[in-house]
């Protein structure tokens, strides 16, 4: 198949999955305004004693956790395509597999894109704000999306596994152990040694001291090579994040009956 129709394929597919939610406002709506309800109680209601710079602290590390929020979305479209047939159906057809898990994929890019806008503007409304150049700022989002874009298979293929509904579900409670085992609320400096190692050098981590750099924000600091690296290690993460279950989506999805 050539490169043509398999673009023709995978957009097919991603138009399938907008007019999903064309007719399901509501959760769309809900998966864009949530992390910005988690913005305002964190910047008013939890803000500690970090005082008036909190916000150019925080507004990064939640645009680095949102790119885990809605993941349990494309998780459990894939289950119910699978559970209801439709699966089996795409796969009589004349398409690539990568087509119908890409056109998912690219569907959750540009949902994921209008939430970190929209999160973006109400952490600009709080006092957040972007003091580095154009060039950086469009980097650090890119960081953000590339992120988003990793995740995203590891949803297809944790989707693909699941087979259920319920075990999505129990899958999605894993993104909240994840997003506080990070510095996107805290200092890392505050928690024991151990894991305070293993918080800087967490995949959201790791994105969410990329932006607070490229966004030109105060960061928490500290000499370790992950803070030191962040930028780095916010490119590394999700090549090998991709790496792994990327390929294993698209075998996943062709080896089902």
């Amino acid at each position: 198949m050539s490169v043509r129709w398999l673009v023709a394929d995978t957009w097919t597919l991603t138009l399938r999955a907008f007019s999903h939610w064309a007719r399901q406002p509501f959760v769309l709506a809900v998966g864009v305004l949530f992390p910005v309800l988690v913005l305002l109680m964190f910047a008013y209601l939890l803000r500690g004693g970090y005082g008036d710079d909190y916000p150019s602290i925080l507004v990064p590390g939640l645009l680095a956790l949102t790119c885990v929020f809605g993941l349990e979305t494309t998780m459990t479209a894939v289950v119910t395509d699978a559970s209801r047939g439709i699966t089996a159906r795409f796969r009589s057809l004349p398409m690539s597999g990568a087509a119908v898990v890409g056109g998912r994929a690219v569907a959750d890019l540009v949902n994921s894109l209008a939430g970190l806008a929209v999160l973006m503007a109400c952490g600009w409304a709080i006092g957040w704000r972007i003091e580095s150049g154009p060039a950086d700022a469009l980097a650090a989002v890119g960081l953000l999306m590339l992120l988003r874009f990793s995740l995203i298979w590891m949803g297809i293929y944790l989707g693909l596994v699941a087979g259920r509904p319920e075990a999505v579900a129990s899958v999605q409670i894993l993104v909240w152990p994840l997003g506080f085992l990070s510095n996107a609320f805290t200092d890392p400096d505050s928690m024991p040694a151990w894991l305070a190692a293993i918080a800087e050098w967490n995949p959201l981590s790791a994105t969410a001291a990329a932006a607070r750099e490229l966004f030109g924000n105060p960061g928490w600091g500290g000499d370790s090579w992950a803070a030191t690296h962040a930028v780095e290690l916010a490119l590394a993460w999700p090549i090998l994040i991709c790496a792994v279950f990327l390929p294993l989506a698209v075998a996943k999805y062709r080896s089902r009956a």
